[in-house]
Formats: structure tokens, C-alpha cells, sequence
């Protein structure tokens, strides 16, 4: 097991450029141009947060641990960057994601329970067991059994006393976090930049009783802050701000990666507005039914 990130099969393996994404994600669609022409899918965010909400109906009544969710969304976005989706169930790569992800986060459930809220959550056909230990293979196979996640709870853990958050902006920071994961955030920066930037935006864009509000005064604010600490220049920032400002300035943390990783959670907010659950379960439903995966 490696003792820390910059050690880690994440950071050596699982961590791209965005190009180096695109260019990855392009190959296997030319691969399969007869299939993504037949079955057109949603913004990939879309499909992130569908995804995301039929992982939580199968947790919730396991009481599965965030972290353990956070991980299966992390091992279906690796094993997605490998393979085309429309030549998969997702329900089944769902369901055995998060049976492997507990079993790597240490709170392992049995798989006749995973396989029953999965049936439950996606009204599903399968019934086997041996297609989710099939499928576990597939995951390991094509992750080369690289399974340990360094995730950016942690480090939020770590920096929060020192940039004194407020409960309701620690709060605020931890949602972020759990965001992130809908984006490719996790396969382009690292766990500390992800913590950073949550903090970061929790400081400057305030908890509501909303929750978060990414406005376009709450977004100018957030850039023109982390412009600041790039040596942009600007004054009358609030102290806790400028203390993060200055720190960020300070450290050896990769600003224009933090912007990055701003303007990325500042989009998911933007396109999440357009969000439809039925669009993406018709689209997904399409090509499963009519290929014949759901079998």
C-alpha cells in the first residue's frame, strides 16, 4: 500500500492531463462509431449525477460510509475512461463498483444485498450473483487491480483548524468535495487542490440555507480572490479570504490548478440547472434493452 499520494498508483497511473482524457476518451468512440451514433447519450456530467443518485438509493439503506460511495464513483469513472459505456449495463458496473468499494474501504457488504437494492434501485432483470463477481473481475482487470484512493476528506480534515472554518463552511467544503466527484476532477488533480478549492470557494461564497449558491457575483469573487494570489493584484479582500489568498501564494500548491478545478465546479453548477433524471435513464435504457445487456 503506498503510504501517501505522491507515492501512490493514483497519482502515477490514474491522473491525467485533460487532453491526455480527451484524447483517450476519443479513441475508444472512433473505436465504436457504430454504436455512438446509434445510441446518443447525455452531457457526461448528466450521466455523472444520474449515476451518482442511483449509487446513493443503493447506500443509503446498507449505510454505506461516504467515502465507500465517493470510491465507487471514482472506480466508474476510471473503468469508463477504459471502456465504451454503451457496451455495458451500467446498473451492473454501478452495483459492483460499490460492492468492491466497500470491500476496499473496509465496511464490506454482502453481495446478495448490493445485488437486491440494485434490482430495487434500477428495476432490473439480473439476478445472478455471478454477474456481479464477473463484472468485479472486468473492474479489477481494467483498473490493473490498482484499487487504493487517496481522498480529499482528509486533507480537509487536516487544513480546517488551520484556516479556523466556521461548522457551516466546513460543512459547505465537505459537499463540495462530495461534488467534485460528478466531474473529472479526480482523474486530473489531486486530493489536496480538490480540499483547497473547497475550502476556498466554502470562505468565499458563503453557506446558505440554500445550500450553494454559485452566483455570478459568488464566481467573479471566487476568481478574482485566486487571481490575487497568481499576483493579479486587488485589495479589500475579507481577512479569512486574504489569509487563504496569501497562503496560497505562499505554498507550493499549483494555483492555476485550483482555478482549474474552480472553473470545473463552477460548470457541473451551471449544467446540473439543466438536470433531468428521465433523459438519461431513457437514453441508458435504449441501448441496454435494444443490445440486449440487461439479460
Amino acid at each position: 500500500m503506498a503510504s501517501n499520494y505522491w507515492e501512490s498508483t493514483q497519482r502515477r497511473f490514474w491522473t491525467f492531463t485533460k487532453q491526455q482524457l480527451v484524447l483517450e476518451r476519443r479513441k475508444i468512440e472512433e473505436a465504436e462509431r457504430n454504436l455512438v451514433s446509434l445510441y446518443p447519450l447525455p452531457d457526461r456530467r448528466h450521466l455523472s449525477i444520474y449515476f451518482y443518485h442511483q449509487l446513493s438509493k443503493m447506500a443509503r439503506p446498507l449505510g454505506i460510509r461516504q467515502q465507500a460511495l465517493a470510491s465507487a464513483q471514482v472506480y466508474v469513472r476510471r473503468f469508463y475512461a477504459k471502456v465504451e459505456i454503451r457496451r455495458t449495463n451500467p446498473a451492473l458496473v454501478l452495483a459492483t463498483a460499490l460492492y468492491l468499494a466497500c470491500k476496499m474501504e473496509e465496511c464490506p457488504q454482502h453481495i446478495r444485498m448490493v445485488l437486491a437494492e440494485a434490482r430495487h434501485c434500477w428495476d432490473t432483470s439480473f439476478n445472478d450473483i455471478s454477474k456481479i463477481g464477473e463484472c468485479e473481475f472486468s473492474l479489477i482487470s481494467e483498473m490493473n487491480s490498482q484499487l487504493i484512493l487517496h481522498h480529499p476528506y482528509r486533507s480537509l480534515n487536516e487544513l480546517q483548524t488551520q484556516f479556523q472554518l466556521t461548522q457551516e463552511e466546513n460543512a459547505l467544503a465537505w459537499s463540495i468535495i462530495n461534488d467534485h466527484y460528478l466531474t473529472d476532477l479526480p482523474l486530473l488533480h489531486a486530493p489536496h487542490v480538490i480540499a483547497i478549492t473547497a475550502m476556498f470557494l466554502a470562505v468565499v461564497l458563503k453557506p446558505t440555507q440554500g445550500g450553494l449558491q454559485m452566483s455570478a457575483a459568488g464566481t467573479a469573487s471566487a476568481l478574482q480572490a485566486l487571481g490575487n494570489a497568481r499576483g493579479v493584484g486587488g485589495a479589500g479582500a475579507q481577512s479569512r479570504v486574504q489569509k487563504l489568498v496569501d497562503w496560497l501564494a505562499e505554498s507550493n500548491v499549483d494555483i492555476e490548478a485550483v482555478v482549474e478545478t474552480t472553473q470545473e465546479l463552477i460548470s457541473l453548477y451551471e449544467v446540473w440547472e439543466s438536470y433531468t433524471d428521465k433523459t438519461c435513464k431513457d437514453q441508458i435504457a435504449k441501448f441496454v434493452k435494444a443490445r440486449g445487456l440487461d439479460k
